[in-house]
């Protein structure tokens, strides 16, 4: 980048900082890039689903209740 600016420095006889200064202007001016957009992929699941999701909590909490039940018992 510094090259640049010296070989503009010489062709235009000016400062670094005119030069400098120049780069930034033509590069603001240039433009922005397109934006891309993001966007998330879905899946369908299918129609048959036997599981509420709406109990989750509940459900997870009860397999962890027999995980520890069944612990506890082994170790008698």
């Amino acid at each position: 980048m510094q090259a640049l600016i010296r070989t503009v420095m010489k062709e235009r006889r000016i400062s670094f900082k005119e030069a400098l200064n120049s780069a930034v202007r033509t590069g603001l001016t240039q433009g922005k890039p397109k934006r891309r957009y993001f966007v998330q992929k879905s899946y369908s699941l299918g129609s048959d689903q036997n599981f509420r999701w709406d109990k989750a909590l509940e459900a997870a909490a009860a397999l962890e209740d027999e995980e520890l039940g069944r612990k506890l018992s082994l170790r008698k």
